[in-house]
């Protein structure tokens, strides 16, 4: 991966069950120059993660099954605050509620170049 101009410097939460593949997101990330926040690995570390940051978090990738948990908590938080977010899954798009049926998706296993592009274009300036 070649660091991003759009995402250099730029603060990205990850949430994400699965270590593995929550570090193979992170490394993606951050070598398109990104401070990757997280992994949280439920919807609850999630949370406190985006209320503890003194600096405001420029976007986010979402698993959204954390452990039989759902992560829309924390794409409603994000999007109250304006922050946009991609989901990472294995779901069908039938099964996301259609209050987030216009959120981009990488389907799982994530393909990294794939999820470098979705972020890059989530990060570019108005």
């Amino acid at each position: 991966m070649v660091e991003s101009r759009e995402a250099r410097g730029k603060r990205v939460l990850v949430v994400e069950d699965e270590y593995l593949l929550a570090m193979d997101i992170a490394n993606s990330l951050e070598d398109m120059g990104v401070e990757v926040i997280g992994p949280a690995a439920s919807v609850n570390e999630a949370l406190i993660l985006i209320e503890k940051r003194d600096e405001p978090l420029d976007a986010a990738v979402l698993d959204i099954n954390l452990r039989n948990e759902r992560v829309y908590p924390v794409a409603d938080r994000l999007s109250d605050r304006g922050i946009p977010y991609v989901f990472t899954t294995g779901y069908d798009l039938a099964v996301i509620p259609d209050d987030y049926s216009g959120v981009q998706r990488c389907e799982k296993p994530v393909n990294s170049d794939h999820l470098v592009r979705v972020i890059s274009s989530l990060l570019k300036p108005d």
